[in-house]
């Protein structure tokens, strides 16, 4: 499906002195899991606030199912972007059946709701008595009501445990196979990579890269070489050209492969240029190595 869901056109927003949001620009098309991803502070709240005009922005435009102003469209999107809010001294149902009222949405849909978030045997409980993971799920359903065609998570697995974490993944899962688009902002490097398909990487409100998640951090194969004169080494695999992010340690060099070249062709090349290693040992970078580095450029 390549439909567009959602544009993002030079969108900035600021808060007194501190800049939320610089000239953000993104494409979101249908039945994509797209992930915008930075640390706290980097814009992913503000963004999605933005788009869900919670708040207004200061310059840039947005566009939902290619429409800037059709308010009817907010019917086709499911969101929870905030905590979840629920009366506690009702039941897990009776806050949906208000959530239902307000949506104007059948209240037949509540049980629907409740199976697909493992919450219908605990449907009359109040929402008081529930776990913190619990209290996600609930407000998933209310997401959830009215199948709509997009659902919108900020932090969906803040706080949770790793039971109601991987709870809070198959659920983002499933219905990713179903067919809906999901935007999902989250600081869990871990947890975009297992469910998102694309991702955006956000810092202090700029994107700083944007694509399908393993084109765009891919796992790098990388070499660690030592030799008896490591300097040496080092300055002559800058020059010769066939590596890149030559690093030097304590203990050797790390440099990351350039294809074509492999790592037995680096052993020779080393030796025939008068470099005896004493190691060489693949090694593979992390997708979180790469998104520090990312990030801390």
């Amino acid at each position: 499906m390549n439909t567009d869901i959602l544009k993002i056109l030079n969108i900035s927003k600021s808060y007194g002195n501190v800049t939320a949001l610089k000239n953000l620009s993104l494409n979101i098309l249908g039945g994509q899991v797209f992930g915008l991803l930075g640390p706290n502070g980097s814009g992913k709240t503000t963004t999605l606030s933005i788009v869900m005009e919670i708040i207004k922005p200061d310059a840039g435009s947005f566009e939902w199912f290619g429409e800037s102003n059709n308010t009817n469209n907010r019917k086709k999107i499911g969101t929870l972007i905030e905590t979840p809010n629920f009366y506690p001294f009702l039941s897990a149902k009776q806050n949906l059946e208000i959530t239902a009222r307000i949506k104007e949405i059948p209240s037949s849909d509540i049980e629907r709701v409740l199976k697909i978030t493992g919450l219908l045997e605990r449907k009359n409980h109040k929402f008081g008595t529930f776990s913190l993971g619990m209290k996600q799920r609930l407000a998933i359903s209310a997401a959830l009501l009215g199948n709509p065609e997009v659902l919108i998570f900020d932090e969906p697995a803040n706080g949770l445990d790793p039971q109601g974490i991987a709870d809070i993944r198959e659920i983002i899962i499933n219905e990713a196979k179903n067919g809906k688009t999901i935007i999902m902002a989250s600081h869990i490097l871990d947890e975009v990579e297992k469910v998102c398909t694309n991702v955006a990487i956000l810092k202090k409100g700029q994107l700083i890269k944007t694509g399908k998640i393993h084109e765009l951090l891919n796992k790098n194969e990388q070499i660690f070489l030592s030799s008896d004169n490591n300097n040496e080494l080092f300055e002559f695999l800058v020059r010769s050209g066939i590596c890149k992010n030559v690093k030097t340690s304590e203990k050797g060099i790390l440099v990351d492969i350039q294809k074509p070249f492999d790592s037995a062709y680096i052993n020779k090349f080393c030796f025939e240029n008068g470099f005896s290693l004493k190691s060489i040992e693949a090694k593979t970078q992390s997708l979180e190595e790469q998104y520090l580095e990312l990030i801390n450029k």
